[in-house]
């Protein structure tokens, strides 16, 4: 995916592309300063760069491997030491602070649109869309404009109902790492009794038989 990305952003004339795997992501992203970033909110190393910190000053990384990666896609022509952020608002973990956010999504993930938005991303495309929503994306957002596309507007309202909350999502994280319920109150530093607490609470939230069924559709929403 990631190289017919690159093909077709490269056919428009109008940019300059630069393609990552996530292993080299946030190197490339630190030394390139691109205007925009483009993130497959599928990709497994996706959550590093949603859920990390700014870096002002450029810095930050990936932290896994492995997906199909990131597009950095560079406006040709624009001078990368120019000053000031446009407008855009903090970006997040391997981006610098000119470097604007755009993510391919799926309406049927709300998690991960929501943690998008957190992130401050600019663009939300439909992965189902055109290319052409693409490239028109890019432009909007490498010029401080948002763009939305209409058919992620349920998964917006959706993402608006998440119904854990941040420690239930926390254990239900380290649920799925395979952690025990007391290396989890460990890591935590809670007790037993309130990390089985939580486990139940979003279990029966999100409509889950047990634990595993839990993570399970947590996971498929995007929530972590």
């Amino acid at each position: 995916m990631r190289s017919a990305l690159t093909a077709l952003l490269k056919s428009e004339g109008s940019f300059d592309v630069f393609s990552a795997g996530w292993r080299t992501a946030g190197r490339d992203a630190e030394s390139l300063r691109p205007d925009v970033c483009v993130v497959d909110l599928d990709c497994p190393g996706a959550g590093g760069l949603l859920d990390g910190g700014r870096d002002d000053e450029g810095g930050g990384h990936l932290h896994r491997g492995g997906g199909t990666g990131g597009l950095l896609a560079d406006r040709a022509g624009r001078d990368r030491g120019e000053g000031g952020d446009g407008g855009r608002g903090p970006a997040r973990s391997l981006l610098h602070s000119r470097t604007a956010l755009l993510v391919l999504a799926s309406a049927g993930r709300p998690g991960a649109l929501r943690r998008a938005f957190e992130a401050r991303a600019l663009g939300y495309v439909d992965k189902d869309g055109s290319p052409n929503r693409l490239v028109r994306a890019i432009r909007k957002v490498a010029e401080g404009e948002r763009f939305v596309d209409e058919s992620l507007a349920f998964g917006f309202l959706e993402a608006a109902r998440m119904p854990l909350t941040a420690r239930e999502l926390s254990v239900l994280a380290r649920a799925a790492e395979g952690e025990s319920i007391a290396e989890i109150a460990r890591g935590l530093h809670l007790s037993n009794g309130t990390v089985r607490n939580y486990m139940s609470s979003a279990t029966r939230k999100v409509g889950a038989r047990n634990r595993i069924d839990a993570i399970r559709i947590s996971q498929g929403a995007g929530w972590m």
